[in-house]
């Protein structure tokens, strides 16, 4: 298993494409904003640009690990739980925190995704993947956001993007 030298995040096919020394190397479901792309702090969209990994939050939990406010509340995410908070924006297993890597694009001021508490994160397995409804994160499967976290370095770059990526969306892996 390859460690991840840049992410690549395509709104469009609410795919996440993972590469290697410029090798198409992993590609995975992502949800991303339900209120589409955006950078302004509040809007609950997914912001675009270019960005890079400035925290791994969640190492050596249990797979469904519940974390709010960036720490692990002593769940694990079932069923049961999730009836006992309707409507909780999951966050689970894992936390990769993005920063924004453009001043008045997505850094600094009203447009900081860091600020904005931007995350690649797990979300329930009930959950539809290819389909935008988070609030801003890009959401993951939990076993798919456990391959990531240990495969991803911190400042490892991820660009996200509205464009589709045909070239990589059916392409073999390498």
């Amino acid at each position: 298993m390859s460690i991840l030298d840049s992410l690549h995040i395509s709104i469009a096919d609410q795919q996440l494409y993972g590469f290697t020394a410029g090798q198409l190397v992993l590609r995975l479901p992502v949800s991303t904003a339900l209120n589409g792309a955006g950078e302004q702090n509040g809007s609950n969209r997914t912001p675009r640009g270019l960005h890079q990994v400035r925290a791994k939050i969640g190492a050596g939990l249990p797979l469904g690990a519940v974390l709010r406010g960036r720490r692990w509340t002593g769940e694990t995410w079932n069923a049961d739980l999730h009836a006992q908070f309707p409507g909780r924006d999951w966050i689970l297993s894992r936390i990769l925190w993005l920063s924004g890597c453009e001043p008045g694009i997505n850094r600094l001021g009203a447009v900081d995704t860091f600020r904005r508490y931007i995350y690649l994160h797990g979300t329930p397995d009930s959950e539809p993947m290819g389909a935008p409804l988070s609030h801003g994160c890009i959401r993951l499967r939990n076993a798919d956001v456990l391959e990531l976290f240990d495969r991803v370095p911190f400042h490892c770059p991820v660009k996200i993007d509205e464009a589709a990526c045909p070239q990589w969306a059916t392409a073999d892996l390498c």
